[in-house]
């Protein structure tokens, strides 16, 4: 799923690039110290920010390619001649689908055959990768990154940064950068129904709750709440929404084995706290009450919006994309009249947050291309590309008088004759499809008004709504040795999978929560007590040693 220009006086630009050059020299060895005279082929000398990139002399880097089934790679797309045109580089893609990007990828590394770019790889998914050496420790460059190490400062994102460096202080992936969280994923309300009611939507779970009563009174027969995205992991969005809600790293299809309590200042196991049970002792009301159909830990997609076409609920997970072209389309073929609208995350005990990592997916470098003659170019290529406003507007707008024109307020719009999800539905372009723009592998992060650009207006009052509240705080560094990690991934699996029963179990009421305890006794059987002691000890070495 897809998931910013301006100018600022030289001091203060100057000032920034030495804050960032702090982030570089913290625990890093910049690559200044390095002896890179051999590296610098097609560099530019004069590289900074603002400065469009321009290889000295053509350049050519493979890259691998995640194949979206939605626009499949072409070789006449816009993207790749105008890269050519402005960077002087040519991207030599190794093309895999996307569902067996992952894979494919864990393949390509461990034989030594990885390309030298390895985009679309999530905070975490690096992890794997770095002791076998197969990645590079990309913290140690961000000297030839002048507008990543820019965003980094000015955007205060140090503390998220800091959770990706591993236990040498180092962090090997370069991530996509959010000036403001983005957070998508909520809840979908028929607000026909609440006009007939005469009922808001709910601001907090609470209300929610006082909702679905009111529903189930009128129509008695319905589950009024019947949810999707329950593969792979059971109520996948519910549970991580509402886990957030309730003070807590993530559940469901984010679940986080640790959450920070800052009191204590320590992790705790996330499905033993308190706040956990409180969130099950809730699911569980909706469950008992039949508010809240209990086939949504367990049925498919189709089932679930088959459910809200014909009327059987009146309540789902959503985010943007699935309200426009799933169920808004879904009801106008049943019910006509029938309204549906995504609301604000409901507020939970934790208060107003916005959850949203503002970090993206984003870049792994492969170890070989350290030795490459192109690399310091190869550098300040992906920096400018994936960093920089204009790197950034080319990747997701493409080429202005082409695939997009100025408004009078120099903000970009699609050309009238472009299409992307929807905006000018009759148009006979497509920015992904026909141009390459707008792609998963390159247009990710940057300022709200770059990331919400294709946003239709009533999502940008949904994110106007969430980035008004604070972001959620980021847990402090735990990286886990080599040696720790090989033990946490034999724990982890029994562990989750304890979790995950015992959260059905409990919020389906197949298990009393009188039995609380005697969950917590088996996640000490499991091992929870140990790699807790395990993370926490990885905590204090990190403080230690970088803090």
């Amino acid at each position: 799923m897809l998931h910013r220009s301006w100018r600022r006086a030289a001091t203060a630009a100057v000032a920034a690039l030495l804050a960032a050059s702090s982030i570089a020299a913290c625990s890093e060895d910049p690559s200044d110290a390095k002896d890179l005279s051999e590296n610098r082929a097609g560099a530019m000398a004069d590289y900074a920010i603002g400065k469009q990139f321009k290889a000295s002399e053509p350049v050519s880097f493979s890259i691998l390619y995640n194949n979206h089934p939605n626009y499949p790679l072409r070789e006449d797309w816009l993207f790749w001649n105008e890269l050519k045109s402005r960077a002087n580089v040519t991207l030599s893609p190794v093309a895999v689908p996307l569902s067996d990007y992952e894979q494919k990828r864990s393949l390509l590394i461990g034989a030594g055959d990885a390309p030298m770019i390895i985009p679309k790889t999530y905070p975490g998914q690096e992890d794997a990768y770095v002791s076998s050496g197969a990645v590079l420790p990309v913290s140690d460059y961000l000297d030839l990154m002048p507008n990543l190490q820019d965003k980094i400062s000015r955007w205060n994102l140090k503390p998220e940064i800091d959770t990706r460096r591993q236990e040498d202080g180092k962090f090997y992936l370069l991530p996509g950068l959010h000036e403001k969280p983005w957070q998508d994923y909520s809840l979908a309300i028929r607000t026909d129904i609440l006009d007939e009611l005469k009922l808001s939507p709910p601001k907090t779970w609470d209300e929610l709750y006082t909702v679905l009563k009111a529903m189930k009174a009128k129509y008695p027969n319905v589950y009024p709440f019947s949810d999707r995205w329950s593969k792979p992991n059971p109520a996948g969005n519910l549970l991580n929404i509402l886990a957030v809600s309730y003070g807590l790293q993530g559940a469901g299809w984010n679940f986080q084995h640790t959450s920070w309590d800052a009191n204590a200042k320590k992790f705790v196991y996330t499905g033993a706290t308190e706040q956990y049970k409180q969130m099950l002792q809730y699911l569980n009301k909706l469950v008992s009450e039949k508010l809240l159909d209990p086939e949504s830990f367990t049925q498919t997609d189709e089932q679930a919006r088959q459910k809200l076409a014909n009327s059987k609920s009146f309540v789902i997970s959503a985010n943007a994309q699935a309200v426009v072209n799933d169920y808004r389309p879904d009801l106008a073929k049943t019910n006509p009249k029938a309204k549906i609208a995504k609301i604000p995350l409901p507020i939970g005990p934790a208060g107003e947050v916005n959850p949203a990592s503002r970090l993206e997916n984003g870049v792994m470098i492969s170890s070989k291309a350290r030795e490459s003659k192109n690399f310091v170019a190869m550098m300040q290529f992906i920096d400018w590309l994936w960093y920089s406003d204009a790197g950034q507007e080319f990747a997701k707008w493409g080429v202005e008088g082409t695939t997009f024109v100025r408004d009078a307020a120099g903000q970009p719009k699609l050309a009238p004759d472009v299409n992307v999800i929807g905006l000018n539905p009759k148009a006979p372009k497509h920015l992904q499809k026909d141009f390459g723009f707008y792609n998963g592998v390159f247009a990710y992060g940057g300022k709200p008004e770059l990331v919400q650009g294709f946003f239709s207006p009533e999502e940008q009052e949904f994110q106007k709504v969430l980035n008004a509240r604070p972001p959620v705080a980021v847990p402090p560094p735990h990286p886990l040795s080599d040696e720790e990690r090989e033990q946490a991934s034999l724990w982890e699996t029994p562990l989750k999978d304890a979790v995950y029963q015992a959260t059905l179990q409990f919020a389906l009421g197949q298990r009393d929560l009188s039995q609380w305890d005697a969950y917590l006794a088996e996640l000490k059987g499991k091992n929870m007590d140990a790699y807790l002691t395990m993370v926490n000890k990885a905590y204090d070495r990190y403080q230690k040693d970088h803090g």
